[in-house]
């Protein structure tokens, strides 16, 4: 089953204008902004949609405001929403819209829509990187700096649920054709689709029945560079960090999360590892160590002569 990615993340919100406010310094496109409803896009059009509680035909759920209420995957072609209609049909119900959008629920509890993915082309510009006893990448007087360079979030990466039972919730994915890249022992997989090499575009922690639904969501930036400098704009703007930057192990990416009013985490990440069906799944036990290669803790910029950090 040709599953490209996540295509859009809809959300309820309880702060519509908070939230517009977060994901426009958080450096997505608003497209679209009424009393209720509004629509943010990454620079090829995955998306991110909020709604208030009393909007008709959103995914039904007991978790209260602001929620996931329902994870949107893009594919290649309406023949593949087919395969993906028939694997589902044997054992729970799938809703199909008018122009062939499948709506179904996982066996954890989250909704899911499948759709013919309407990405548009990356027009991304290349990380170039000079390093010596390599022919240089980025051309003589060209800096690799641009102080005034917007966050620009590329597309959307991957997002992260709680779950109560990791292995089922596995089990759901790999019918859809998922692949698991590595795994947390005693926690949860990370995993990609068919369509994707990608280290991860889903990650599933266990938890008790009290810890639900999504824990973090994120989009791909063009470099790691990029990731601390979008980072640093948002915590200027006021935005707390919660975790970072740093750099993963497990997907290699660098990575930088903060709170948000969506009632989950959001990151900036950026270089995540490409894997085929030729990668063994690695294990490890979850811990300070084998979560993170290294991590920055955000400070005030400072000069040297100029008045030392603060400590309090």
């Amino acid at each position: 089953m040709n599953i490209i990615g996540l295509e859009t993340l809809v959300f309820s919100v309880e702060e519509l204008e908070a939230c517009c406010a977060f994901l426009s310094d958080y450096g997505l496109q608003c497209v679209s902004q009424s009393a209720s409803s509004a629509r943010f896009e990454a620079e090829d059009g995955t998306a991110v949609e909020i709604h208030t509680d009393d909007v008709a035909g959103l995914p039904k759920t007991d978790i209260p405001s602001p929620a996931l209420r329902e994870t949107v995957y893009g594919v290649v072609s309406a023949s593949v929403l087919e395969e993906i209609r028939q694997e589902l049909s044997k054992d729970r119900e799938v809703l199909c819209d008018e122009d062939g959008t499948l709506h179904c629920v996982d066996d954890e509890g989250f909704a899911l829509a499948f759709k013919v993915s309407g990405r548009r082309p990356l027009q991304a510009r290349p990380d170039l990187t000079n390093t010596p006893g390599h022919a240089p990448q980025r051309p003589v007087n060209q800096p690799g700096v641009d102080p005034q360079r917007p966050a620009k979030p590329l597309t959307l990466s991957h997002v992260v649920y709680f779950v109560n039972n990791a292995a089922k919730a596995e089990a759901f994915y790999e019918r859809l054709g998922f692949r698991t890249s590595d795994r947390f022992e005693g926690v949860g997989p990370f995993m990609r689709p068919a369509g994707s090499d990608d280290h991860h575009c889903l990650f599933m922690i266990e938890t008790p029945p009290f810890v639900r639904g999504c824990e973090h969501f994120t989009f791909h930036m063009g470099s790691g560079t990029e990731v601390l400098q979008a980072g640093s704009q948002l915590a200027s703007k006021g935005w707390n960090s919660f975790w970072g930057p740093g750099r993963h192990i497990f997907g290699s990416n660098w990575f930088w999360y903060f709170n948000s009013p969506l009632g989950c985490h959001i990151e900036y990440d950026a270089d995540m590892d490409k894997h085929d069906d030729e990668w063994a799944a690695r294990q490890a036990p979850l811990s300070a160590d084998t979560s993170q290669l290294f991590l920055f803790t955000g400070a005030a910029k400072w000069v040297p002569g100029g008045p030392p950090p603060k400590t309090a």
